[in-house]
């Protein structure tokens, strides 16, 4: 047993090589360290895990690339996971430039280099299916590094994180690095329920100083202003310029004291000329309502805010940032179709950010990157007029646009040869690529159901772009004020530096027959137990239980409040609301009534039929284009007057509908183009002429009489003896109140409930699905279970289903890929029109699997979940025309898809179909599978890159 002193001299020299190991790491770097990096890379090499919440850009990577270094060091191995693969490129390289190529690997769905290497970069989904398949790669394994782990909050694939989290071995050691989350000390505490022990550290502090301005006509304000106490008005500090055409001044603003709000318990003041730009706005909107004729707003929705101060051309705000000094920034729209226009606008302009010299560099390099990629392919792809722009220092970055195109962007962006990028949000999630401005055209975007405001993690996100760490000064945020822009709105936005992490996890089949075949079901449910989804839930339910006892209280008092001397008040009152409910379950059977006699006309319509749609936003006589017989229930797809394709279905109609006339639909009629469409919409004009009245509705059924339920209640009320009470509405407002408050507490009691062991009572209705569909039977797992096991999807139950039912049987691979591309395609919005889809077996295969997909269903819907979405067949036919070897710009034209969605979406199926052949037990399709991912891997499907 050693001494005191032999222990003390051996803590000296373990603290005296930890210290020299930080400082040997620190080498490495051109710069002094943050007092959080320090601390992180201490409690790191002390074996601590470690959460790093830092904005973007303050440097958090370098804590995880300790991680890799300790690893080298010790002779173990790290895995560094980043969400996607261009984050995880850049990072490979950047590894490999430190470390030497024969120390770094990657592993991504498009890439598997040198994985067996001590260091290996990779997506964090690679990572998970090796835990599942207890991969021999994860030896000696001890640290793990998984950057953007506030992802594990993304609806789609955030459990993805979670699973990693909980599953990996307790011996290794966590890295999570994190933008700055609001509860960022509650993830850490679920972390060191999970993991051990975590140290927290949560830095605020930007490295490079973030300046808000608002743009207003062509002119420069800044958000926020000082208040000197002397004056108590506001002076507001302008940028100072690159260029040296404006000096930093304080100028004094008109208006008085600037209003005051409080974000996160600081007082911030707003730029009184903002505030009085606002109010001029509102008299010039209230002024044009007034002189607004009615007709002018036929067309419905409420009407469009008007503006004195216009907003700038985009060639503008640029040429304006310019002039401060204040490129390279990246202009975030959040439309593809938007960013593609700045960038035509911008050459329309004549703006040119380049030198000749700049210029001849970029063509070069641009050249050299893409000199893989056929010569046909790129000029269907537009690489003449991309390049031009680049030329410019100008591009558009998003993912319509192909990969190599975008890897170029970065690349030229990142060495300051492009100045000016319009993108759209996707680039702030994805990888390094800071500027000295970011510009936010509009404070709302579409979500996919509606046009929602940005919330303040958002604009967080966009804005932490701003401002390169060892090259600028300080970073700039720049709103364009638009018409209705409300200051305070946009100074609650810029505030607020955080936003909470909130777990988006829930069991799948796949992670079920995992677990279960691994630990049995029990083991499973304790594991899903330390999610942080029931850590959340789990706390959640304190504030909810203290809640309840205050509603239980309230209730007492309403019921003494609602005492009557003539009898029981709360009878009276029940009686009441009986009534009531009866009387609105009337009608809402009626409603149901004429609904179902609605579904039943749609029924009948025929192509060609004209009909009139009762109200709504496509309300107006429309034509039936296709009877939509195919679905369950009916939906028609009709072509309005105004030119409008939508597919309609019963709840556009409160009556039957009946068809007044008929006429020709061409079959040479494409709902994807314009002139197809005006030239219908026209004739259905001319038809509605001749025609000269307006279909007639089928009347709906007449009431039958007073309902005898009803006759009863009533009958009741008038013989109960507080029918008679003098003060028996005030009674009944109380009991209302009661009532009401009853009904809240009882949802508040279920919830209470509901969230006990809300995650393992959603795994054990999985496990119910997966046992009635006999992939499991208690703890075993069978050999289709298993076969369940190797799929990665959110249709991952219905490729099972294909494969044990041999719905591929049979099938080409040209066919195969087609079918198989209804798994991974999902249309990024609601596309009405019927897609075209190659017909035989094709045809007859997807219709096997569409009724499939109904009977998984209903399985689902016994046991209470719905993971399943139904196959989207909008990339069948590109698929089969691409597998089958049709050229790309025969295809992209027919498609109607950007090259960038083509490749992202063939990338997936190729995905996929490799999982097929890996999962199914039938050797032709394993060989069909495999034969139709090489089809399908070729051309731009088949580029990658790693530079």
């Amino acid at each position: 047993m050693s001494s005191h002193a032999e222990r003390y001299a051996a803590f000296r020299r373990r603290k005296s090589a930890s210290s020299a190991a930080i400082e040997a790491f620190q080498g490495l770097y051109g710069f002094e360290f943050d007092p959080f990096q320090v601390r992180a890379c201490k409690a790191l090499e002390k074996g601590h895990g470690v959460l790093v919440a830092a904005p973007t850009g303050s440097g958090k990577t370098v804590v995880g690339e300790f991680a890799v270094h300790l690893a080298l060091g010790e002779g173990t191995k790290c895995f560094y996971t980043t969400p996607i693969k261009a984050l995880s490129n850049q990072k490979y390289n950047d590894l490999v430039r430190r470390y030497g190529a024969e120390q770094v690997g990657l592993l991504t769905g498009d890439n598997s280099v040198n994985g067996e290497a001590p260091v290996v970069v990779m997506t964090t989904e690679v990572l998970r299916n090796m835990l599942y398949e207890g991969s021999s790669t994860l030896g000696g394994l001890a640290y793990v590094v998984m950057d953007e782990v506030h992802y594990l909050a993304d609806r789609f694939r955030g459990a993805v994180w979670e699973e990693v989290i909980i599953h990996l071995p307790e011996s290794v050691r966590m890295v999570a690095l994190s933008a700055t989350v609001s509860n960022a000390e509650e993830f850490g505490e679920w972390l060191q329920q999970v993991r051990g022990d975590t140290t927290v550290i949560v830095d605020e502090k930007r490295p490079v100083p973030l300046w808000q301005h608002v743009m207003v006509g062509h002119r420069m304000h800044d958000l926020f202003v000082d208040v000197p106490e002397e004056t108590g008005e506001a002076r507001e500090e302008q940028p100072e310029g690159r260029k040296g055409k404006r000096k930093r001044e304080r100028r004094r603003q008109g208006g008085g004291r600037p209003r005051e709000i409080q974000v996160g318990g600081r007082t911030l003041h707003i730029n009184p000329s903002l505030t009085r730009f606002a109010e001029e706005d509102a008299r010039v909107t209230q002024l044009a309502d007034r002189r607004r004729h009615p007709q002018s707003r036929a067309r419905g929705g409420p009407p469009r805010p008007r503006s004195r101060f216009a907003p700038p051309q985009r060639p503008t705000v640029i040429e304006e940032l310019d002039d401060q000094g204040l490129l390279p920034a990246i202009t975030f729209i959040f439309s593809r179709a938007g960013c593609d226009d700045a960038v035509r606008q911008c050459l329309a302009s004549g703006l040119v950010l380049t030198t000749p010299e700049e210029a001849a560099e970029i063509r070069e390099y641009a050249e050299s990157r893409c000199a893989d990629i056929p010569a046909a392919d790129l000029t269907v792809l537009g690489f003449d007029a991309w390049l031009r722009a680049l030329e410019a220092g100008i591009s558009a970055h998003h993912a319509g646009m192909l990969p190599a195109f975008k890897e170029v962007v970065e690349q030229l962006f990142s060495r300051g040869l492009i100045r000016a990028v319009f993108a759209t949000e996707t680039l702030a999630l994805g990888i390094n690529m800071p500027a000295r401005t970011v510009v936010i055209e509009k404070l709302d975007k579409w979500n996919g159901e509606t046009h929602a405001q940005l919330t303040p993690g958002e604009y967080t996100q966009l804005t932490g772009r701003a401002g390169r760490r060892g090259i600028d000064v300080e970073g700039h945020a720049v709103v364009v004020w638009q018409a209705g822009t409300d200051p305070e709105s946009v100074a609650s936005l810029a505030g607020t530096r955080t936003y909470p992490l909130n777990s988006s996890f829930q069991p799948s089949y796949n992670m079920a027959v995992n677990l279960v075949g691994q630990v049995g079901r029990r083991r499973s449910r304790n594991m899903l137990e330390a999610s942080f989804a029931q850590f959340q839930a789990d706390r959640a339910v304190v504030g909810l239980v203290k809640q309840l006892r205050k509603h239980e209280e309230a209730l007492e008092g309403y019921a003494q409040a609602a005492e009557c001397h003539l009898g029981d008040f709360m009878e009276y009152a029940g009686l009441r609301r009986a009534l009531s409910d009866r009387e609105a379950v009337l009608s809402r059977t009626r409603s149901v009534q004429r609904r179902d006699e609605a579904l039943e006309s749609l029924e009948r319509l025929r192509t060609g039929d004209i009909i009139r749609i009762p109200s709504g936003r496509f309300s107006g006589h429309a034509v039936v284009l296709d009877p939509g017989l195919r679905n369950d229930p009916p939906a028609p797809l009709v072509l309005t007057v105004d030119k409008q394709v939508k597919r309609i279905n019963s709840t556009d109609f409160t009556v039957p509908v009946k068809a007044s006339g008929r006429m020709r639909v061409p079959k040479s009629f494409s709902a994807r183009s314009p002139r197809s469409r005006q030239d219908l919409a026209s004739t259905l004009r001319n038809k509605l002429k001749e025609q000269g009245s307006d279909p007639a509705y089928e009347r709906g059924p007449r009431g039958q009489g007073e309902d005898p339920e009803v006759r009863r209640l009533r009958a009741q009320l008038r013989e109960h003896p507080c029918h008679g009470c003098a003060e028996r509405e005030d009674h009944a407002r109380w009991a209302e109140r009661y009532f009401r408050l009853a009904k809240e507490t009882d949802a508040l009691r279920r919830r209470v409930e509901g969230r006990s062991h809300v995650i393992s009572r959603t795994f054990d209705r999985v496990c119910g699905v997966l046992e009635d569909l006999e992939y499991l039977s208690g703890d075993t797992v069978s050999e289709e279970g298993g076969r369940l096991a190797k799929v990665y999807s959110e249709l991952d139950l219905l490729v099972a289903e294909c494969l044990r039912r041999g719905v591929w049987k049979d099938l080409t691979p040209p066919e195969l890929a087609a079918c198989v591309a209804s798994l991974v395609y999902e249309a990024r919005r609601n596309d009405d029109a019927y897609p075209r889809l190659p017909g035989g077996r094709i045809e007859e295969t997807l219709a096997e699997m569409v009724r499939l997909w109904g009977e998984l269903h209903e399985v689902e819907s016994r046991h209470r979940v719905s993971f399943l979405r139904q196959p989207d067949l909008g990339f069948v036919w590109t698929a089969h025309r691409w597998a089958r070897g049709d050229r790309l710009d025969a295809i992209l034209r027919q498609a109607d898809m950007p090259a960038g969605d083509f490749v992202r979406t063939a990338k997936m199926l190729v995905d996929m179909l490799s999982q097929i052949a890996g999962a199914s037990g039938d050797s032709e399709v394993r060989t069909t599978a495999r034969r139709a991912c090489d089809l399908v891997r070729r051309g731009v499907v088949a580029y990658t890159s790693l530079t």
